[in-house]
């Protein structure tokens, strides 16, 4: 049997990036359920970053993580994760108060929203039908390559001695003597501390560590690439409904990635999209934009799994403070990456802020809010 100062149960996005903080310092076991890292929601993700996603208090998050993202260190990545595309939040008259809001929510944040009229709106987003009457331009939304920044975080913790144990599904940890004893797959090991960074199964392995499960609920969103006549142009913006009923962005080649926006509960599983879903986007942008929409070329789901408050849950259980939450990042986990995983680094290690993570309050993320 293998003994580890941590185990993290998950290898997607949250589970690697905190792995490569932590093997700096600790020996790390990163223990992944399916065959390769990232198969379920970081393999699926829209892949943007916008700072008001999520809302006002996953936003600190968000912005402390954009500097890493556009400029990442040298011996983590060359060149840029992210490049720029502008995010536009359009509405119909009727929906001036959400904008309103939206305003206000974010008015001491320091994100730059511009109000755009109609003819501003136009400009963005040709062939926009006249009920779409204003937006809220977001110039600072960028792509990520996400692909690129969760392969950069494996790589980290490798070269740090981290070990990947891949096809290893969680099926036992039991707290003894100071340890976990850990069975996972074909995988016996210990550790001191087991980190929960499983996603959509959070709860699951909270229940297996006979941990009390805080409620994190798994949706299912779905994404449609489309072929649209004419051509999406390449410097489209994300555009995104400000009742929350739709996302659009380019793609290559003219492609057009669409989503409803959708979040039905279901249990933890490799999703896949519903038909009635598709059609329920295709319907919601035909009202949006007067393209053609040739086909559907290609239609893929994944899971957003949220903590009952929505917000993200980063700490140790209250009843066992050798269980360290990381999950709950809803659809806000790869934009939030870098300054999640370092936040939690420094809380597990009890290592100072930076200044990457000065600004941001970790007592709302905290696992004590749902103490009962």
């Amino acid at each position: 049997m293998s003994d580890f100062s941590i185990a993290i149960i998950g290898a997607g996005i949250a589970g690697a990036s905190l792995a490569a903080h932590l093997s700096a310092y600790q020996s790390v076991v990163l223990i992944e359920a399916e065959a390769h890292p990232g198969y379920h929601s970081t393999g699926r993700s829209a892949a943007f970053w916008v700072e008001c996603y999520g809302g006002p208090e996953v936003q600190p998050l968000t912005t402390a993580s954009g500097p890493f993202l556009t400029v990442p260190p040298a011996d983590f990545h060359d060149g840029p994760l992210m490049h720029k595309r502008g995010a536009l939040h359009i509405g119909t008259l009727d929906q001036t108060p959400m904008a309103d809001k939206m305003l206000a929510e974010f008015a001491a944040s320091g994100v730059q929203i511009d109000v755009n009229d109609r003819a501003a709106v136009a400009v963005r987003v040709p062939g926009l039908r006249s009920d779409w009457t204003h937006g809220l331009w977001e110039p600072d939304c960028c792509d990520i390559d996400v692909a690129n920044l969760h392969a950069a975080y494996l790589r980290q913790a490798k070269r740090q001695g981290a070990v990947l144990q891949c096809n290893s599904r969680l099926h036992a940890a039991n707290w003894q003597n100071g340890a976990w004893q850990i069975a996972a797959g074909n995988l016996n090991c210990s550790a001191k501390i087991l980190i929960n960074a499983a996603g959509a199964w959070a709860d699951d392995v909270a229940q297996l560590a006979q941990v009390r499960p805080l409620g994190i609920q798994p949706y299912r969103r779905t994404i449609a690439q489309l072929i649209v006549s004419p051509d999406v142009p390449a410097d489209l913006p994300l555009v995104i409904g400000l009742d929350g009923s739709f996302y659009f962005k380019p793609d290559a080649g003219g492609r057009l990635w669409l989503s409803p926006h959708d979040e039905t509960a279901t249990p933890a599983c490799d999703a896949a999209p519903e038909e009635w879903d598709v059609a329920t986007a295709i319907d919601r942008l035909q009202t949006v934009v007067d393209w053609d929409i040739l086909r559907v070329e290609h239609k893929w789901a994944g899971l957003r799994s949220f903590a009952p408050d929505r917000l993200p849950v980063i700490g140790r259980d209250t009843a066992n403070d050798a269980f360290f939450w990381f999950a709950g990042q809803g659809g806000f986990g790869i934009q939030t990456a870098p300054a999640a995983a370092r936040l939690a680094a420094q809380l597990l290690l009890g290592r100072p802020r930076d200044a990457m993570t000065d600004a941001i309050d970790a007592a709302c993320y905290a696992p004590a809010r749902f103490a009962a």
